[in-house]
């Protein structure tokens, strides 16, 4: 069908020249040469406008197939968990500063963002990647938990959204397009509407008449010198309008086709009736002025066209399209960021739910009002290693149970169990189930401190950007916040003696600062800190074995120390001679 439909296009392309042409030849012989009457051109303009209908058609429906095989394709990868690379990564909402983005991959390529967005508008990524990095309230998080619940279900409606209009994935920014709407108005001369109407309607009058001989050609040289005039007192104006409306339009155009679909739907949970219900603009839905707006765009677009602008000129058609696009941003444009926004929340709910129907076994977590830190799961699983391949394990961490250490040999799943933890925790904050048997957790602020990496940009060390996180940690633990810390082989950029000084003192801190956390060592020094916190640290360990000469590891975790190394094993394994 798409193939098919991709022929038809060409074909009626070509045909749409040939008749252009031909009409072009036609209108100097009946003109220039006089052997016909200049009313058979209107044949070819009624056929070419057909042509122009029917194309359009064509396209249309290509672009909706070529839609359809993205979206189902990405929905089969998601499945079968071969996502990575296929969708948008959110690259440039990373922040090097941020206390935990980088270093539980929640954007970049094989990301949480990849995983999970289904955002098609600036508006809706940039929500979701706020609610997968900024703090909600427990109220405002239990309302997304309802608003995806009864989403989730909906897998027509998310196939409806998206084969909705153009593919302008982060073309715009939302902040552009809301700027677009509160901009002071674009100054055209007093009465300059019912001039360019008054002067469009004499040029018809003055052609017609031309074409039947009832007036000379002097009647039609004064009409289209008039219309120059004005065009000199207007061009500043237009050519403002028109070049500031394209940005926005695309975006526009994708909302209102989303705001129509969505308006269509009744909902039950108080989040969603309360962000989808319509807008109202002189008794017009937001979908319905939005529409408006999109129609004047593609008359202004049309005068583009090689054929058609000679007619739109002594229409003064761009004139009209651009005084007609002002008067509706006066009047509409205050409301263009509140309509964008309500998309933009609407499109990382279905994100959050589309993620909710595709885990099955991915629960909603029970979220706690205290502020005392908590975080308890059972069977928990990475959200992003494959469901059927993810090992699962337990953990308990609160006031009284305030600290793990986790030892273990290289490899053994130490980073990806603190990764795990924190992946999960910034989906029960954003709204979404999480891949776990069952959690409750209170309401978290995550530093972490896994993925640190020197800078020669900003003339740092790896162990002056390790320690500069750490103290943003311990300065988030100071200010009250309930904090969750994820350090993974802290401080190994130094000494022994230092690194084991320095480490006790980081932990300790933050244990009598409320805070909970876990910390991964190879330093088993580290792990003598639990018996002098009375009962409020637990030593926990990956372990792994030899088996037919390769490291075996089942990822899961024990109690107590880790009894042994495999570092010198693995240099051996690789061809190093140790």
């Amino acid at each position: 069908m798409r193939d098919a439909n991709a022929r038809a296009s060409h074909q009626l392309g070509n045909a749409r020249l040939a008749v252009g042409l031909g009409a072009a030849a036609l209108a100097g012989l009946s003109i220039a040469g006089e052997l016909f009457s200049p009313w058979w051109l209107l044949l070819p303009v009624v056929i070419f406008a057909a042509m122009v209908f029917r194309h359009g058609q064509l396209e249309q429906s290509l672009a909706r197939a070529n839609r359809a095989v993205s979206y189902y394709g990405r929905l089969m990868a998601r499945v079968n968990h071969q996502w990575a690379g296929t969708g948008p990564s959110g690259e440039r909402f990373k922040k090097p500063d941020h206390l935990f983005e980088s270093d539980l991959d929640v954007f970049g390529a094989g990301s949480l963002f990849e995983r999970i967005s289904l955002a098609r508008t600036a508006s809706g990524e940039n929500t979701l990647a706020l609610w997968l990095t900024e703090p909600s309230s427990t109220e405002e998080v239990r309302e997304r938990q309802a608003a995806v619940k009864e989403l989730a279900p909906g897998l027509d409606l998310r196939e409806e959204i998206a084969l909705l209009g153009d593919d302008v994935r982060s073309a715009v920014d939302d902040r552009f397009s809301e700027g677009w709407g509160k901009r002071p108005a674009v100054k055209f001369p007093p009465g300059a509407r019912w001039i360019a109407a008054t002067l469009a309607a004499a040029a018809v009058v003055v052609v017609v008449l031309y074409l039947l001989e009832r007036v000379s050609a002097r009647w039609l040289l004064g009409t289209i010198l008039a219309e120059l005039i004005f065009g000199v007192f207007v061009r500043n104006a237009v050519l403002q309008v028109a070049g500031a409306v394209v940005a926005p339009a695309h975006e526009l155009r994708l909302l209102g086709l989303l705001l129509a679909r969505l308006e269509k739907d009744p909902f039950n949970a108080p989040y969603l009736q309360r962000l989808l219900r319509p807008l109202d603009g002189q008794g017009l839905t937001a979908s319905a002025e939005i529409g408006y707006l999109v129609v004047l765009v593609e008359r202004l677009d049309s005068a583009r066209n090689q054929f058609f602008r000679t007619l739109a000129a002594p229409l003064l058609w761009v004139t009209q399209c651009a005084i007609a696009i002002e008067r509706w941003r006066q009047t509409n444009g205050p409301k263009v960021g509140e309509w964008l926004a309500a998309v933009g929340e609407f499109e990382a709910l279905c994100s959050l739910a589309s993620f909710a129907y595709e885990q099955p076994s991915a629960v909603f977590p029970q979220l706690l009002e205290e502020n005392m830190p908590a975080f308890r799961a059972m069977q928990m699983q990475h959200p992003l290693i494959d469901p059927g391949k993810a090992i699962a394990n337990d953990i308990d961490l609160s006031r009284d149970s305030a600290l793990w250490i986790v030892s273990g040999s290289n490899m053994s799943g130490k980073s990806t169990y603190l990764r795990a933890i924190g992946l999960n925790a910034v989906l029960a904050w954003a709204g979404a189930p999480v891949c776990c048997e069952s959690l409750t957790l209170s309401p978290l602020r995550i530093g972490a401190s896994i993925r640190i990496n020197d800078s020669l940009a900003d003339n740092r060390s790896r162990f002056y950007a390790e320690i500069s996180r750490l103290r943003e940690i311990v300065d988030l633990a100071k200010s009250g916040a309930p904090t969750l810390f994820l350090l993974d082989e802290l401080l190994s950029g130094t000494n022994s003696h230092d690194r084991r000084i320095g480490a006790s003192a980081v932990v300790r801190s933050l244990v009598e600062l409320g805070a909970i956390g876990l910390v991964t060592t190879h330093d088993l020094a580290l792990a003598e800190i639990v018996p002098s916190l009375q009962g409020r640290a637990r030593n926990v360990h990956f372990a792994d074995h030899m088996e037919k000469g390769e490291m075996q590891f089942d990822y899961r975790l024990r109690e107590g120390v880790v009894e042994h190394s495999n570092a010198l094993a693995l240099m051996r394994a690789v061809g190093l001679d140790v």
